[in-house]
């Protein structure tokens, strides 16, 4: 399976486990919150927003455009924490977002 096809595959993993926890939102945050420059957009977004309007989008261009990866990732300890802040009893999410930091750290990025 090609890095793309892997990624692919873990996002909706992802998507599918916030939609059970209710963690998936079918109203977008306003335009001006994901205009944010702090890092998870912390400023303006909840974790599980800027995972859903802002991480997937941006994954999903990159694989459907098959540009580079980026290099390396480091999202698991913000997502155990949301996890634990949100009540949610899953410890897939949090394996969910171990997989993805290491797709993107260990794998090549452009020529998957």
């Amino acid at each position: 399976m090609t890095a793309y096809a892997e990624l692919q595959q873990l996002l909706l993993e992802i998507e599918a486990e916030m939609r059970a926890w209710s963690v998936w939102s079918a109203t977008p945050p306003p335009a001006s919150a994901l205009q944010s420059i702090q890092p998870f957009a912390i400023d303006t977004l909840s974790f599980w927003q800027w995972v859903q309007w802002i991480m997937v989008p941006r994954l999903q261009q990159m694989i459907e455009q098959h540009q580079p990866l980026p290099p390396n990732s480091n999202m698991a300890p913000m997502a155990q924490e949301a996890v634990v802040n949100s009540g949610i009893k899953s410890s897939k999410l949090i394996d969910y977002f171990n997989s993805l930091d290491q797709l993107l750290t260990h794998s090549p990025s452009a020529s998957q």
